[in-house]
């Protein structure tokens, strides 16, 4: 494992200041609950996601980010029966249809690890949408995340030239650097079968409301991003979807990734990414049942740190219940 060696400051000014307070997803296309709370329940069944991701590996302590989301639309009764092809494969198996056209509420939950450098941080999070149809095919839904997360200083992972002197790395060593911090989100998307385009807000109230007695500052700020994209039928097997997510928190430069992505009928699928200043990415998935559905990307790194990384790498793991 390579290490890279420099001062603590520096190494909270990279990571929690420009953009790594929230952790960064490669398959957002796959899962836009995660990005945006207004998503949850667009489809009419119990969508439960579970992911692991590794980013910058061959780093010690790089980005490691694991989550299990849940989404669902309320005042739907679900029959619980045995269903053989949870076990076995059963085939082509098409891409779920979104519900549309009716009014409908859902909730959903996520639960996260993320850890970036020295620092970890552990969230739970509830949410609640309400859809609005704005034609048969079209719905516009309202989100809102309320979540609690416990930020913490790992002492033992922070690699600092001259500990004595630093400030910062003074500060968290000697603070009870432990905290836990209201976390507020919000989101408007507006989807169909064959569009989406969203935008969505989190830590909105930033450290205002904090419990603990930590006097280290963890310093979350305000994270916004934009998502948009437009499935377009290229012949009677495949279809083509290209996409995109803008993201910006102050004062990181906005962040671009743009997406197109391959699906043969509606099954399997492949996509690419490119994420402006920072790697391409590569993708593949497909659903293997009714029930399951599998995901898997790459990132490659185009930045300064492609020398001493091996990219990254992140496996997605769906369940579709009652569907």
């Amino acid at each position: 494992m390579k290490t890279v060696i420099f001062k603590l400051s520096f190494l909270t000014l990279a990571f929690s200041s420009f953009g790594q307070q929230i952790p960064q997803y490669s398959q957002y296309l796959r899962n836009q609950f995660m990005a945006n709370p207004a998503a949850a329940g667009t489809y009419d069944f119990t969508d439960i996601t579970l992911s692991g991701r590794s980013q910058w590996t061959g780093f010690d302590n790089a980005p490691m980010t694991s989550y299990l989301s849940i989404a669902a639309p309320l005042g739907r009764r679900e029959k619980v029966r045995y269903d053989p092809g949870i076990r076995t494969g059963s085939g082509i198996v098409k891409n779920p249809e979104v519900g549309t056209g009716k009014i409908k509420h859902a909730i959903g939950g996520q639960v996260l690890a993320d850890q970036y450098g020295a620092f970890q941080k552990m969230q739970f999070a509830g949410t609640y949408a309400i859809h609005l149809p704005l034609s048969k095919k079209v719905n516009m839904s309202f989100g809102a995340k309320v979540g609690l997360s416990n930020n913490a200083f790992i002492q033992s992972r922070a690699v600092v030239i001259d500990p004595t002197n630093d400030k910062t790395y003074v500060d968290y060593t000697t603070n009870n650097s432990r905290k836990n911090i209201l976390d507020i989100g919000a989101g408007l998307y507006v989807y169909s079968n064959r569009f989406f385009i969203g935008v969505a807000a989190d830590q909105l109230t930033k450290n205002m409301v904090n419990f603990g007695s930590a006097s280290a500052n963890f310093d979350p700020q305000m994270y916004f991003n934009a998502t948009g994209g437009i499935k377009l039928k290229a012949n009677d097997n495949f279809t083509i979807t290209p996409a995109f997510i803008l993201k910006y928190m102050t004062p990181a430069p906005i962040s671009l990734e743009a997406t197109l992505q391959v699906e043969y009928k509606e099954w399997l699928w492949a996509g690419v990414s490119y994420r402006n200043t920072d790697a391409i990415v590569g993708m593949v998935g497909l659903n293997i049942n009714k029930k399951l559905k599998f995901g898997y990307s790459y990132d490659y790194s185009v930045s300064r740190f492609n020398q001493y990384s091996s990219g990254g790498h992140e496996l997605v793991l769906g369940i579709m219940l009652g569907r």
